[in-house]
């Protein structure tokens, strides 16, 4: 009898951490699908314009949305918007916008990076943030950069014709 009572404990063990080892197998691939269906929301670039200037518009029509540049050319424009704000608009020849860059000195005013790359942002050893995220079937690509700590933290955001 006593042999028994251990078969049916060792019995009873066994088929509980099997129903628990079923159980989280199925709850991790559950939550692995989910991950997967939810992944290309996650990747998808979502800042692919700066203040109503997007790539491909006309010199005159960014500088309409922008303002007056601090220094203009033909092939580029820079914008001072405050102490902390600066950006600058690149042409090609035919003064098409080509590239949107924007800097923020300590992050302020910096969007959050999950709505300029989107998710899974890593730091780098030295407190440093990149990603870029390529969009061929959109023509572009837009990347979040954040400096490591120390004296000025500078987040630069960049979307770039490709």
């Amino acid at each position: 009898m006593r042999l028994s009572i251990k078969f049916v404990t060792i019995a009873a063990l066994i088929a509980l951490a099997t129903t628990m080892l079923v159980s989280t197998t199925a709850k991790a691939q559950n939550q692995k699908v989910r991950a997967t269906v939810a992944s290309p929301v996650a990747e998808q670039a979502l800042q692919s314009e700066y203040k109503g200037v997007r790539l491909g518009m006309t010199m005159n029509e960014a500088r309409a949305r922008l303002g007056e540049p601090a220094l203009k050319a033909d092939d580029q424009d820079y914008y001072v918007f405050s102490n902390t704000e600066t950006a600058t608009v690149a042409y090609d020849r035919t003064h098409k916008v080509v590239t949107i860059s924007i800097d923020y000195q300590d992050g302020v005013g910096a969007p959050d990076y999950r709505t300029v790359v989107g998710e899974d942002l890593q730091a780098r050893p030295d407190g440093s943030l990149h990603k870029m995220v390529r969009r061929e079937s959109q023509g572009f690509w837009v990347s979040y950069s954040r400096t490591a700590p120390g004296t000025v933290v500078i987040v630069t955001i960049t979307i770039q014709k490709l």
